[in-house]
C-alpha cells in the first residue's frame, strides 16, 4: 500500500510505502502494478493507537446492555424505571452497566428484587470489580442462599455471567473508526481456551486490530483483603516463571502494598502498574526506583471529575490520576481508557491529559497537563514497550492512522473526527 502527500508529525511531507512494515518513506514514490494507493491530501500519517489497558469481551457485552452509569441514572426512581422497562437478552437476562452508589445509593439482592424480579438481573458496577444480582440470578448462577447478592468480578461463579458468547466486530469497528490498531486485554483470569478463542477471531475478520494479553499475570486488589506476604509470594512466583505481573491499584493503600511487595520479590522488566488512580506524593521516588511500567486512564479526569471534586478530600484531590509528575519522576508512563469503564475514544483520552478538564469545565490538578504531542505518544507505545513510541519510518511496524488535517491541527483538536483511514499490516481492514 502505498500512501501519498502525507505530513509526518515533524511537519516533512512524505510518501509512504507500508506492508507488514513501513517499507519506504520518501518524498515521492511511483505506485507500483495492483498497489493501494491512498492519496492524504496533505493530511498527516501517525502510527496506530494502541490502548494499552482495555477488556474487549465486557466491552462487546456493553454495547448490549443497558446503560445506567450517572449520566442515565440519577436517582432511585430513574433506576426503577430503567429496570421495569429493560429487554430480557436472549439468555434470559437483563444485563446493566455503568453503576455507581451516587445515582440510586447502595445495591443488594432485596434492592434489586423490589425493582425486578421475574428474571435474573446483573447490574455491574462502573469500576467492573462488583456485580449485583438478584434473587433469580443468584438462583441462576448456583448461589440461591448468598446473603446480598453483591459479588466480586472474576469469582469462580463469574462465568455464569460475566462470560458469554459475543461478537467483537462491533467493537472492533469502533475502535478502527478511532485509529486503534492494536490493543491490551486487561481481563484477569482469561484461560487459555478464552485467549484461543478470541485469537480465533482476530484470525477470521471479526476482531482486525492486534491484541497483546495481560493474563494471567494480572491481579485485581481488594483494600479489604490486601496480605503483603501473600502478595509477595505470588509476584515471586510469577517471576520464577518468567513472566511479568499488573497489579490493579485504584486506591492509595493498594499501590502502597503493591510497591512494598515488588520492593521485597524484584522487579521483571515487563511488571506494570494498572490505573495508579491515586498515587501519594511520596511514591513517586519509589515508583521511579523500581522502573515499574504504570498504565493510566486521563480520561476519567473528564468523565468522573466533576464527582471527584465534589467527593474527594481537597487534600487528596493532588493525587488524583497523576500524570505530568509521574513523568517529571522519572516513571515510566503509558496511557488507555480501560474500555468499556472508561470511554472508547482514545483522543478524549489525550484531550483530557492536556486539559484536566471535568464535565462541568472545572479543571482538576492542572498541574497534571501534558502537551499534546506527549499524550499522543503515550497512546503509540510498543505493545511489550507501552512507553516507547513508534515512528513513521522503515522498518517499524505497518499499523498506521491517518487523519485528515495537517499535524498543527491534529495536535490542536486532538479529535476523532479527524480520523480517515485505519491501516493494519499494510491493508485497510
Amino acid at each position: 500500500m502505498l500512501i501519498q502527500r502525507t505530513h509526518l508529525l515533524d511537519g516533512r511531507v512524505a510518501d509512504v510505502r507500508v506492508s507488514s512494515h513501513i517499507e519506504q518513506v520518501a518524498d515521492a514514490l511511483t505506485p507500483r502494478p495492483a498497489e493501494t494507493v491512498l492519496d492524504a491530501a496533505g493530511g498527516t500519517v501517525i502510527p496506530g493507537l494502541h490502548d494499552h489497558h482495555v477488556h474487549l469481551r465486557a466491552a462487546a457485552a456493553a454495547l448490549d446492555s443497558v446503560q445506567i452509569g450517572p449520566a442515565k441514572v440519577r436517582t432511585h426512581a430513574d433506576l426503577a424505571d430503567v429496570l421495569s422497562t429493560a429487554p430480557v437478552g436472549v439468555d434470559g437476562w437483563v444485563r446493566a452497566v455503568g453503576y455507581h452508589e451516587s445515582a440510586a445509593g447502595p445495591l443488594d439482592r432485596s434492592v434489586l428484587d423490589e425493582l425486578r424480579a421475574d428474571v435474573p438481573v446483573r447490574i455491574q458496577h462502573r469500576s467492573g470489580v462488583l456485580w449485583f444480582l438478584n434473587s433469580a440470578g443468584l438462583a441462576a448462577v448456583g448461589l440461591p442462599d448468598h446473603p446480598d447478592g453483591r459479588l466480586r468480578s472474576y469469582d469462580s461463579w463469574s462465568d455464569a455471567v460475566a462470560r458469554r458468547d459475543t461478537n467483537l466486530a462491533a467493537i472492533s469497528r469502533r475502535l478502527l473508526g478511532y485509529g486503534v490498531t492494536g490493543v491490551t486485554d486487561a481481563t484477569p483470569g482469561l484461560g487459555a481456551d478464552d485467549i484461543v478463542t478470541l485469537t480465533e477471531e482476530h484470525r477470521h475478520g471479526g476482531l482486525c486490530q492486534r491484541v497483546h494479553w495481560l493474563a494471567p499475570g494480572k491481579r485485581i486488589l481488594h483494600d479489604d483483603s490486601l496480605d503483603l506476604d501473600e502478595l509477595t509470594d505470588w509476584i515471586g512466583g510469577r517471576h520464577r516463571a518468567g513472566g511479568p505481573v499488573a497489579l490493579h491499584c485504584v486506591t492509595a493503600g493498594q499501590l502502597v502494598v503493591s510497591l512494598a511487595a515488588l520492593q521485597t520479590a524484584g522487579v521483571h522488566p515487563g511488571d506494570r502498574i494498572e490505573h495508579a488512580a491515586v498515587v501519594p506524593a511520596d511514591t513517586l521516588a519509589e515508583l521511579a526506583g523500581l522502573g515499574v511500567l504504570v498504565v493510566t486512564q486521563p480520561n476519567f479526569v473528564a468523565e468522573r471529575g466533576d464527582q471527584y471534586l465534589a467527593d474527594v478530600d481537597p487534600a487528596d484531590q493532588p493525587g488524583l490520576w497523576r500524570l505530568a509528575s509521574l513523568r517529571r519522576a522519572g516513571v515510566r508512563v503509558a496511557l488507555s481508557t480501560d474500555l468499556p469503564f472508561g470511554g472508547a475514544d482514545p483522543w478524549a483520552a489525550m484531550r483530557a491529559a492536556v486539559r484536566r478538564t471535568a464535565g462541568s469545565g472545572s479543571v482538576l490538578n492542572a498541574s497534571e497537563c501534558v502537551s499534546a504531542a506527549t499524550a499522543l505518544a503515550m497512546f503509540t507505545g510498543y505493545a511489550e514497550r507501552p512507553d516507547v513510541a513508534r515512528t513513521v519510518e522503515p522498518g517499524q511496524p505497518g499499523d498506521l492512522c491517518v487523519l485528515s488535517a495537517p499535524p498543527a491541527e491534529v495536535l490542536d483538536a486532538l479529535d476523532a473526527d479527524l480520523v480517515t483511514a485505519t491501516v493494519i499490516g499494510g491493508h485497510l481492514p
